[in-house]
């Protein structure tokens, strides 16, 4: 028995649209920020015993599908690895025989399938304890790539990118660390939850739809993304964030840009994710330079990228225009947040019109590690039976 936890990525210059639906290859690379496993993260325990009579799986406590494709994908390829690695041959005398079905349990701390990533994180954290499970070690990306396009790129902490390939089967589209966690201590990350609910169009039958049916995503494949590609990596290098946030904005935008340009049209920014962006501006206007920076992936929750410095502040510019509805819960969560007083030109250039308990929550955290294998055994979610220990 394994237990793992993986990191939610988020991208700062988008993946949406895959050139092979099978292997998921991305129509363009991609690069992504991990973010802290204190905040965010999925935890998985994987079992395999000769008393286990069937392959199980319990997502949250309740049981799932464990004969979903993506899964079994990933499934077939921790095996394949582990055969390759024992040489095939030598299967009987293996300490875990790989004709063992398998018990998984997997949890998220955060909500499922609202446009945080969750799927990213947890096809990481799967891949990452079958691992582990079946001592198989190496290049891990790619298998996790088969469970979910993202999921690649939260195999690693810190600052990822996600190379497109140029291969058929697709044995370059690997996930690479451009910068670790460390690199910029600074930086911050304000998850703004709207919504907790599920997306009306998931990104797998959207990003189809937007391939087959948006010129514009075809031109951002080919021409803006490269380039894109190219500062972003200069400004995190650099550690610029006046260039990495205006980047970060600007990618966001055309990603929910090529959104509105498929046919039918895709809707994942709600008005309230407009108010945000429209209030981000307004702050860095009145500052004159970019302090904080959003992005919005397949979903209405807001992520934004700002200093340390800035936090408290800008925290408290979110709680006066978004005054949280009384409900005794806590509205800024994660990393401790300071206090801040804002001056009277600011209220007056920035706070405009109040809406009403329209944020649900404030999520501090920063960047972080790639996945991280769980020692103490009290912390597996499967008991000594194969069962889960508590059920959602």
């Amino acid at each position: 028995m394994v237990t793992c936890t993986a990191p939610v990525n988020i991208a700062v210059i988008k993946y949406w649209g895959k050139r092979d639906n099978d292997l998921i290859l991305p129509i363009n690379s991609s690069l992504s920020v991990t973010l802290h496993q204190d905040q965010l993260k999925t935890t998985t325990t994987a079992a395999a015993s000769r008393d286990f009579t069937e392959d199980r799986l319990w997502l949250n406590g309740e049981e799932a599908d464990v004969g979903h494709p993506r899964l079994q994908a990933c499934l077939r390829e921790v095996r394949r690895l582990a055969r390759k690695r024992r040489g095939g041959s030598a299967e009987d005398t293996a300490p875990l025989s790989l004709s063992y079905k398998i018990h998984i349990a997997t949890e998220n701390n955060f909500p499922t399938a609202a446009g945080l990533a969750s799927s990213a994180a947890g096809y990481a954290c799967l891949v990452s304890a079958l691992a582990r499970l079946y001592g198989v070690e190496g290049e891990l990306s790619e298998v996790a790539r088969h469970g979910s396009g993202s999921a690649c790129r939260s195999m690693w902490g810190g600052f990822v990118q996600w190379q497109r390939g140029e291969r058929p089967d697709g044995r370059d589209s690997l996930a690479h660390q451009v910068a670790p966690e460390t690199h910029w201590p600074e930086l911050r990350v304000l998850v703004l939850v709207v919504s907790g609910e599920k997306k009306q169009v998931g990104s797998t039958a959207g990003m189809q739809t937007s391939v087959d049916t948006s010129p514009l995503l075809k031109h951002r494949a080919e021409v803006v993304v490269p380039e894109r590609l190219a500062l972003m990596m200069r400004h995190i290098c650099e550690r610029d964030f006046e260039g990495f946030g205006q980047l970060t904005m600007q990618d966001s935008n055309q990603f929910h840009a090529t959104c509105l340009d498929t046919f039918p049209p895709i809707f994942y920014l709600n008005d309230l994710s407009r108010h945000i962006i429209a209030l981000a501006h307004r702050f860095n206007t009145h500052h004159g330079c970019t302090k904080v920076a959003y992005t919005f992936d397949a979903g209405p929750n807001a992520v934004i990228f700002t200093l340390a410095d800035t936090v408290a502040e800008f925290v408290e510019v979110v709680r006066r225009s978004f005054p949280p509805a009384t409900n005794g819960d806590q509205f800024v969560r994660g990393l401790p947040v300071g206090s801040a007083s804002l001056p009277e030109e600011l209220l007056a250039a920035v706070v405009t019109e109040p809406v009403l308990g329209a944020v649900r929550y404030i999520l501090h955290t920063k960047p972080g590690p790639g996945p991280q294998l769980v020692d103490d055994p009290s912390q597996h979610l499967l008991g000594a039976d194969g069962l889960p220990r508590h059920c959602a």
